[in-house]
Parts: structure tokens; C-alpha cells; sequence
């Protein structure tokens, strides 16, 4: 056929939203990521932290099925408040890499949309993260629950290796990325342990500061109302001391804190 005469091309059509299953979603200020955040709370978890705050998301059974026009229809409603406020929308959990096409799929959309988008993960199924996916994502929020291997399992019932791959990786990508560290008392404040994660994290170029978040119980009724044992119900959170203590062994190897 001769190219004057050959039809135009076809625009090409949009990918079909993906489907997924979420627990909830709410507006959050401070803990999410920077300013204001739009948080969608996926279904189901693989770890079993001791301390977790939200285990009506441990099972994809116990959430909702939505398509990511769904939610971002959702989202548009607070799009414009959230933009002025300085935030953008947050894929949280659960663990948002249990639906890896869904949530790559609302990290985009919410990028086209010109959002700022946090992935918060604890990076178990890292390699689930593709590299499309990441280049989306403008700030992980990883969760290193302790750098000891055997606290680590204690403490969630997983292995802790797949998360400082993945934190390796993160940093190679050059991907902004901010550690959260939960500071229970018995559990995770052996200082030691601490120095080690201060050490794993100054050699990490991408992470901009560790937020050391102080361990609570405000999750207690919510285990009960769900039939549930809260396993740290005993457990009173961290004093003043040890958490300047903590904040001080970052600050030696030169990270910044929260």
C-alpha cells in the first residue's frame, strides 16, 4: 500500500484498570509521608509483627474489591486539598506488594495525576517491585523492624534478608527513601542491634532520615473488638531516656531522625 493513502495511526487506548482488595482508606497528616496524605490500606499481609496496628488487613478475604478508577475517583474528591496541603497519596497496608499489578497500576495513575506518591512496604516481597513500578514511586517508606536476623523473626515471623536486598536495591535506583524503625522496649532496643541498623543505613545514599517511631498499645481494643490477642498488651512503650538514647546511636553514624 502506498503511504500516502495508509490510515492514520490509532491512538493507542488505555490500560484497563487494575482490580484489587483494600481494607480502607483515610486522610492522614505527619506519619505517612510528607504533608497531607491520601492513604489506601491494602488487604493482606505475609508478616505477623507482634506489634502491628492494623490486623483487619491480614487477610485479603476480610477486605473489598476496587478497581483503580475506583479509587481515584476517590482520590479526586481531596486531589486538590492534599496538593495545596504539600501531600500526595500513600500505598499502605497490609502490604501493598501482595497486589503488585494493582498497586503499580495506582502509583502510576496517581503520577499522571501529578500526585506525590510513597509506597510503605516492609520489602519482604521487594522483588515483586518492578523497576516501572519504582520509577513511579517518588518516596518508599520501609520498615526495618530490627537488623538482627533472629529479633527479626521473633518479632514478625519472617526473614530479614529480603528487605535489606531490597533496601541495596532501592539505594542503586537511587530511589528517595525514608526507614521506619518501631522502638519496643524488650524487643527492639538492644543497642547494639541499633548500631548495626545506624551502620546498614549511612551506607545507603537514598535515605533520607530514619523515622524512630515510639511503640503504643492504642491498637488494643481493635484486637479485642476482632477476637484477637494483642501479644504486646503487657508491653509499656519507650520513656524519654531510651528514646534519646536510640535517636543518639543514628546520630553517631550521621543519620538524620524523626
Amino acid at each position: 500500500m502506498n503511504s500516502r493513502h495508509a490510515p492514520p495511526p490509532r491512538p493507542a487506548e488505555p490500560a484497563p484498570a487494575a482490580t484489587g482488595v483494600i481494607s480502607s482508606w483515610d486522610l492522614s497528616v505527619g506519619v505517612d509521608g510528607p504533608g497531607t496524605r491520601f492513604v489506601v490500606f491494602t488487604s493482606g499481609c505475609s508478616l505477623r509483627c507482634l506489634y502491628c496496628q492494623n490486623p483487619e488487613t491480614w487477610h485479603m478475604r476480610d477486605g473489598r474489591p476496587v478497581t483503580t478508577e475506583e479509587v481515584m475517583a476517590e482520590i479526586g474528591r481531596y486531589q486538590r486539598f492534599i496538593t495545596v496541603a504539600g501531600g500526595g497519596v500513600t500505598i499502605s497496608g497490609g502490604e501493598p506488594l501482595l497486589q503488585p499489578r494493582f498497586t503499580a497500576d495506582l502509583l502510576r495513575r496517581c503520577r499522571d495525576s501529578g500526585l506525590h506518591t510513597a509506597l510503605d512496604t516492609s520489602g519482604l516481597l521487594g522483588e515483586r517491585a518492578t523497576d516501572a513500578m519504582l520509577a513511579d514511586t517518588d518516596l518508599v517508606l520501609l520498615d526495618i523492624k530490627s537488623y538482627d536476623a533472629v529479633t527479626y523473626r521473633r518479632l514478625t515471623g519472617g526473614p530479614l534478608q529480603p528487605t535489606l536486598r531490597f533496601a541495596r536495591r532501592l539505594a542503586d535506583l537511587g530511589r528517595p527513601t525514608w526507614i521506619r524503625f518501631v522502638l519496643v522496649p524488650g524487643v527492639t532496643d538492644d543497642l547494639e542491634d541499633v548500631d548495626g541498623l545506624a551502620r546498614f543505613v549511612a551506607s545507603l545514599d537514598n535515605v533520607e532520615r530514619v523515622d524512630v517511631l515510639p511503640f503504643h498499645r492504642m491498637a488494643t481494643d481493635k484486637y479485642r473488638r476482632l477476637g484477637l490477642r494483642f501479644p504486646l498488651a503487657d508491653t509499656s512503650p519507650p520513656d524519654e531516656e531510651l528514646l534519646a538514647r536510640v535517636h543518639d546511636r543514628f546520630h553517631r553514624h550521621g543519620v538524620a531522625t524523626t
